[in-house]
C-alpha cells in the first residue's frame, strides 16, 4: 500500500517537472513572438491590397480566432480578390498562430491582444495604410435591426453590421471618430433604405491618392468585398471617392422617401389634396417628435408629395405608395405626415386640419395622434452635387442575382400566405362597426396635446440650472 502511494507520488512529482519545463519553453516562445510582433512593419504590397486572412502577422497574432471563425466560402473568396502575391513570412505567421491555438490556456494565444489594449492599438485598423475619403451607397432592410444608428445600447443595427464588415475586411484605417464618419440619415427601427450613403476614411490601393487622374480600375472593389461579409438584408449598391470637405448629412442636397400601402376603402384624391399642402417650406413641429434639447428649428421644405399607383393589385386591392422628397426631415416627420393622411383618407378629418396643423400660431401644441407604422417606409435616395456612386460589373452582377434571389424568396413567402387566404370564407362587410368607429373618433384638434417647444426648451432650462 505505502509503496503503491509512494509510486503515484512519484509519478505525480515527475508531471509536475514537466508542466513546470513546458511552462518555461511557452514563455520563452512568447518573448520571442512578442520581439517579432514589435518589429513587424506588415509590409503590404503597394501594387496590392492586404488579405484579410493573410493581411499583416500582427493583426493575425492580435486576433488570432478572427480568421478561425469565418464561413469557409467567404475567407476563400475573399482571399481570391484580396490576397498579395506569396509571402514566405506571412506563412510563417500562420504556422505561429496554429501553434498558438494549440496551447490554449496557456495566455500566448491571445498576448499581443493584452498588447494591443496596453498600447491602444485596435484589432482590424490599418493606420500605415494609404487611406481616402469614400462615400457608400447602402441599401437594407431595416425588420432585422434596431434602427439605422449604433449610438443605443440595442443591437444589431445597420450601422454596427457594416463596421463589423468593415473591420473584417481590414477596410478601416482610423477609429470611427477619426475617420471622419458621417451618414445622410438615422432611420428608425423597421424603416428600410435603398439609398443611404455613409462617407469614411477607407483604406486604399493608390498610394498617392491626391495626385493627378487616377485609374479606379485599380483601386479596392469596395461593394464586392463588403457585400460578401455583410448580412443578407444589407448590402452596399455603389461607392465613389469624395473630396475632404463632403459630409454625407451636411452637404446632402435633398432626400426622397417613399411610403408604400394599400388603398382599401381610401379616398386617394381628398389625400393628395391634403399632401399638397405640405409642399413648400413650413414649420413641422405638429408633424414630428419633438426634441427641443437639441434641435431648435422645426423648419423644413418639401418640395414634392405625391401618391400613386404601383400597378400591383391583390384580392381586389391595390398597393400605392408616397413618394415624399425634401431638403431635410425631423425626427418622424414623414410617418407623422403619413398618419394625419391616412385619417384623412377614411374620411375622418378634412385637408384642412393640414393648413390648422402647419399654423403653430393657432395650433402651438401638438395633438396626440398615433405615427404611421415604420415597415412600409423607404429611404430611398439621397441627392449629393458631384457624387457618381460605381459598381463594378462583376459587384453588379453579384448584386442583382442576390436582390432577385431576396425578391423571389419573399414573394414565395407571400403566396404562401395567400393560399391560406383563399382556404377562408369571405368575411361579411361590417359596415355598422365602420359607422362606429365614426362616431366615437375625436378629430384632432379637440384631442389632449404634447407640450410646446417653449414649455419644453423652459423644462430642459430648469434640469440644467437644477443640476448646476
Amino acid at each position: 500500500m505505502a509503496a503503491a502511494e509512494a509510486e503515484t507520488a512519484a509519478a505525480l512529482r515527475a508531471e509536475v517537472a514537466a508542466l513546470r519545463m513546458r511552462v518555461q519553453e511557452l514563455e520563452t516562445e512568447n518573448q520571442r513572438l512578442a520581439k517579432v510582433a514589435s518589429s513587424c512593419t506588415c509590409g503590404i504590397k503597394e501594387d496590392s491590397i492586404g488579405s484579410v486572412a493573410v493581411a499583416s502577422p500582427c493583426l493575425y497574432r492580435s486576433n488570432p480566432e478572427a480568421q478561425h471563425n469565418e464561413k469557409f466560402h467567404q475567407s476563400s473568396a475573399l482571399e481570391k480578390d484580396l490576397s498579395p502575391p506569396f509571402d514566405h513570412t506571412v506563412v510563417s505567421a500562420e504556422r505561429e498562430i496554429h501553434r498558438n491555438r494549440n496551447v490554449k490556456g496557456s495566455g500566448l494565444a491571445d498576448d499581443s491582444s493584452k498588447r494591443a489594449k496596453r498600447t491602444g492599438q485596435q484589432v482590424g485598423i490599418l493606420s500605415h495604410c494609404s487611406k481616402r475619403l469614400v462615400a457608400l451607397k447602402v441599401m437594407y432592410f431595416g425588420q432585422r435591426c434596431y434602427g439605422f444608428s449604433s449610438e443605443g445600447n440595442t443591437e444589431p443595427t445597420v450601422e454596427s453590421e457594416i463596421f463589423k464588415a468593415l473591420e473584417r475586411a481590414k477596410l478601416l484605417v482610423a477609429s470611427r471618430k477619426e475617420s471622419c464618419y458621417s451618414r445622410c440619415g438615422r432611420t428608425d427601427k423597421g424603416v428600410s433604405a435603398s439609398g443611404q450613403v455613409i462617407s469614411l476614411y477607407l483604406r486604399s490601393n493608390i498610394k498617392d491618392v491626391g495626385g493627378g487622374t487616377l485609374d479606379e480600375r485599380s483601386e479596392i472593389d469596395y461593394v464586392k468585398v463588403l457585400n460578401r461579409i455583410l448580412p443578407q438584408d444589407i448590402r452596399v449598391l455603389g461607392w465613389c471617392p469624395v473630396a475632404a470637405d463632403f459630409h454625407a448629412r451636411f452637404t446632402c442636397l435633398g432626400r426622397e422617401y417613399k411610403y408604400l400601402f394599400w388603398k382599401q376603402d381610401l379616398d386617394i384624391l381628398e389625400m393628395q389634396k391634403a399632401a399638397s399642402k405640405f409642399v413648400g417650406e413650413h414649420d413641422f413641429r405638429n408633424f414630428c417628435k419633438m426634441d427641443a434639447a437639441n434641435v431648435s428649428n422645426y423648419r423644413r421644405r418639401i418640395t414634392e408629395f405625391t401618391i400613386s399607383a404601383c400597378d400591383i393589385r391583390s384580392s381586389n386591392d391595390e398597393l400605392c405608395s408616397m413618394t415624399i422628397k425634401g431638403t431635410a426631415f425631423l425626427w418622424h416627420q414623414v410617418r407623422c405626415m403619413v398618419a394625419v393622411l391616412f385619417l384623412i383618407g377614411h374620411g375622418l378629418e378634412s385637408p384642412s386640419v393640414v393648413d390648422s396643423l402647419l399654423d403653430i400660431t393657432k395650433t402651438p401644441r401638438k395633438p396626440q395622434y398615433k405615427m404611421a407604422s415604420e415597415l412600409p417606409l423607404i429611404l430611398r435616395s439621397c441627392q449629393f452635387d458631384k457624387a457618381d456612386f460605381m459598381c463594378s460589373s462583376d459587384a453588379s452582377r453579384s448584386l442583382t442575382e442576390h436582390l432577385n434571389d431576396e425578391y423571389h424568396q419573399y414573394m414565395l413567402q407571400a403566396e404562401i400566405f395567400h393560399e391560406a387566404l383563399s382556404c377562408l370564407p369571405l368575411p361579411e362587410s361590417n359596415s355598422l362597426e365602420t359607422l362606429h368607429k365614426k362616431r366615437n373618433y375625436i378629430p384632432l384638434l379637440s384631442r389632449q396635446t404634447e407640450p410646446s417647444y417653449e414649455e419644453r426648451i423652459a423644462k430642459v432650462k430648469t434640469k440644467l440650472t437644477d443640476n448646476l
